[in-house]
């Protein structure tokens, strides 16, 4: 687990079993955005709810594809991130869509990080950013001006 910002951290997969210790860590929130099915034997999205009830931690499921990164899971993590209480962890199979999808839903979030420090926390944490230079900037330039 890695931090991007304060409150919201990411990680590769995990496992039901590590929900109790993201809770006694202080986590209040998980973000899965890995699609089910996406290998054998990975936890779906149902048990990890469950898990993640039983730990007493809140459960979004917001599942991004390989590929292109939809409107609807920025969308969908940018209002998690807004409605849900902090910390959260987002993850996917290796963390790479989940923080690149976080750098998407910040620079669409009004009074986000300019489009430097958002690359500068994505490559920090290991991940690559330089393909969503474009997008990073068309989302910054659309920002409402008064959030």
């Amino acid at each position: 687990m890695k931090p991007l910002v304060e409150g919201v951290w990411v990680s590769q997969q995990i496992e039901p079993a590590q929900l109790d210790l993201l809770q006694q860590d202080h986590f209040s929130t998980l973000v899965d955005l890995r699609p089910d099915g996406e290998v054998a034997g990975q936890p779906s999205s149902t048990e990890m709810s469950d898990a993640a009830a039983r730990a007493g931690l809140a459960f979004i499921y917001d599942p991004v594809p390989h590929g292109a990164i939809p409107d609807e899971a920025v969308s969908a993590l940018q209002k998690a991130l807004a409605s849900q209480r902090k910390p959260v962890l987002l993850y996917c199979r290796s963390g790479r869509r989940a923080a690149r999808t976080w750098a998407l839903a910040e620079a669409s979030r009004p009074g986000g990080l300019d489009a430097q420090a958002i690359k500068q926390i994505v490559q920090a944490v290991g991940q690559p950013v330089d393909d969503l230079d474009r997008d990073i900037q068309a989302r910054i330039t659309a920002r409402p001006t008064s959030g």
